[in-house]
């Protein structure tokens, strides 16, 4: 029997034993039954992360009435069986299974939950372990590198680790809570013997996970201890904690790589890369080579593990070639040369600092210009903006969707022109850099909506809101369907408007149609060339509420595309 790529469903029992002694497929899931009370409610996965050839107990927070629920997971090698415990399953990871994170949702016949997340990993994970709330008992860490699944569960909890160190060792240490979307803005700090806090942290700067490093100016052993608020924050100011408190804890004193030089890497090229981090010794290489050869046309970001670095690390993506600043460029009499499209790489060394680009641009051509910094973690403030060859500014950011600036310009006159990057806050060190990526704009179409999950009665119709945002120019012709309906429903292909906007698909149940939960895809189809675009929903926002951040600005997956339809039981009907 095959196994589809994606999920799939199987039952319990023989079928399920079956499918486990194989040693095959994703996934199994757990029967409901009938006269489904609600529709379940999943809040998170402990422990979030699973070592491939492993088997676990794990813990599916929220509320499951009755249980089990039914469960559906993205991917494939991971197999699940439901224990008498309401909320607890036995997790089987297989050798082969893809690393890396994935959507896991449960379902029953009244509906399905909101999307959380499951990380496969190579290494073994170890688990915290209670009691380790107090520093003077904390939980031993026998060696490095470890990753530990933990959990703040209760208001005032704060776990402790103890971590011994050689004399000039540098401890790195960083945390997964927030992009994991546990409701906790985490904190690390570390102490010594006597309860002297000697490092800690708050944010990386890419998100409210913390990221910690210290060097031991003597041999001994220290404690590093996690807590957190509430997220988002309340009127209370207290250390915050409860069963969806789920973090994931990084401790090593080995290869750690921040960020590399240049910033980004070409696509279909070679590109050689300076590692810049922690405990980066003559073992490891400083230099690498990335081959961008594999890199797919719509690829902007990619992550790359270097041999012998623990976790990789994301690069952004360009089409020209990735170059690194020379100084002297303030004035633009001194401007670097950039090849459009292209990027360059650099760094605001000293308060007040300014660097110039010079690029070419032809009349009606339409330019996109961006920055990364602030997205990559780095303390800068940036401002961009495009000058003519006196100096005279002609557009200016400091703003995107998010901290980094992004400016589309159109070229009023063939010539060469300026790209000037500075700091809001006029400051300047070894911590201020950036990337200026710029590329020619090309057509592209987003679809996207607004939920994640539907439900439709027999004989009813409901209406399936989809966004569609033409850019640059796209004016193909688009036809919006949905495939992966079950017998008995059907939703009619629609015509996107040529402006765009708002489209709206209706999904039909016959009288007849059965009971069905499953995952269904809404696709944007071009006219001519057949290609499809499909639509997603974020798990991001930027929102905030009287300037307080709701929602989740970063996460380990950041959309959904694997959306969801309930076709629901046939009411019945009380004979009188």
């Amino acid at each position: 029997m095959r196994i589809p790529k994606a999920a799939a469903f199987i039952r319990m029992g023989t079928a399920l034993n079956r499918w486990l002694g194989l040693g095959l497929g994703l996934l199994g899931i757990l029967t409901g039954t009938s006269g489904f009370a609600a529709a379940p409610v999943l809040e998170h996965v402990f422990p979030v992360a699973l070592a491939v050839g492993s088997s676990n107990s794990v813990t599916l927070v929220g509320k499951f009435d009755p249980w089990p629920p039914r469960v559906w997971l993205d991917g494939t090698g991971v197999a699940l069986e439901p224990t008498t415990n309401n909320g607890v399953v036995t997790v089987v990871v297989a050798t082969n299974a893809p690393v890396g994170p994935r959507l896991v949702r449960t379902f029953n016949g009244e509906g399905a939950s909101a999307p959380h997340f499951l990380l496969v990993t190579a290494e073994p994970e170890l688990s915290e372990v209670e009691p380790n709330n107090e520093r003077a008992a904390p939980q031993a860490i026998e060696r490095l590198p470890a990753v530990l699944n933990g959990r703040l569960e209760k208001n005032g909890d704060v776990d402790s680790f103890a971590v011994t160190l050689e004399a000039g060792q540098t401890l790195v240490a960083w945390l997964e809570c927030y992009t994991l979307m546990s409701p906790l803005d985490p904190v690390l700090r570390l102490i010594d013997s006597r309860g002297v806090q000697v490092a800690w942290n708050h944010d990386d700067g890419r998100s409210l996970d913390p990221f910690l490093t210290w060097t031991a100016p003597t041999a001994g052993t220290w404690v590093l201890q996690t807590f957190g608020f509430a997220y988002p924050a309340g009127s209370e100011i207290r250390f915050s904690g409860n069963e969806r408190g789920v973090y994931r804890l990084h401790l090593t004193s080995g290869p750690v790589v921040r960020h590399t030089l240049p910033l980004g890497v070409g696509r279909g090229g070679s590109t050689t890369l300076r590692l810049r981090g922690w405990n980066l010794g003559a073992e490891t290489n400083r230099e690498v080579v990335f081959d961008g050869g594999t890199v797919g046309a719509e690829v902007l970001n990619v992550s790359f593990r270097p041999t012998g670095i623990d976790d990789p690390i994301e690069l952004a993506v360009g089409d020209g070639p990735e170059t690194m600043e020379i100084e002297p460029n303030t004035a633009s009499a001194e401007a670097n040369p950039l090849e459009v499209p292209g990027a360059v790489s650099g760094e605001l060394n000293q308060p007040g600092d300014e660097d110039r680009f010079l690029f070419p641009a032809k009349k009606g051509e339409l330019l996109l210009l961006e920055i990364h910094s602030a997205s990559l973690g780095f303390p800068l403030d940036a401002w961009l903006k495009v000058e003519d060859r006196s100096g005279k500014e002609l557009v200016r950011n400091d703003d995107g969707a998010g901290a980094d600036p992004l400016l589309e310009w159109t070229a009023e006159e063939d010539g060469s022109y300026v790209a000037a990057v500075g700091n809001l806050l006029r400051r300047g060190g070894a911590d201020q850099w950036y990337r200026l990526g710029i590329r020619r704009a090309k057509p592209s179409v987003q679809v996207s909506v607004t939920e994640n999950a539907w439900a439709v009665e027999p004989g009813k119709t409901n209406e399936i809101k989809v966004a569609v945002a033409r850019r640059h120019g796209f004016d193909a012709k688009l036809q919006l369907s949905v495939s992966g309906l079950p017998e008995g429903v059907q939703a009619e292909p629609v015509e996107v408007s040529d402006k765009g906007g708002e489209t709206v698909l209706k999904i039909i149940a016959g009288e007849g149609a059965q009971p069905f939960s499953g995952p269904i895809r809404i696709v944007a189809t071009e006219g001519e060339s057949g290609r499809e675009q499909g639509a997603s929903m974020s798990l991001v926002s930027a929102g905030e509420n009287n300037g307080v951040p709701q929602g989740y600005r970063r996460l380990v997956i950041d959309s959904v595309s694997a959306l969801w339809l309930t076709v629901l039981p046939t009411p019945k009907v009380e004979k009188k």
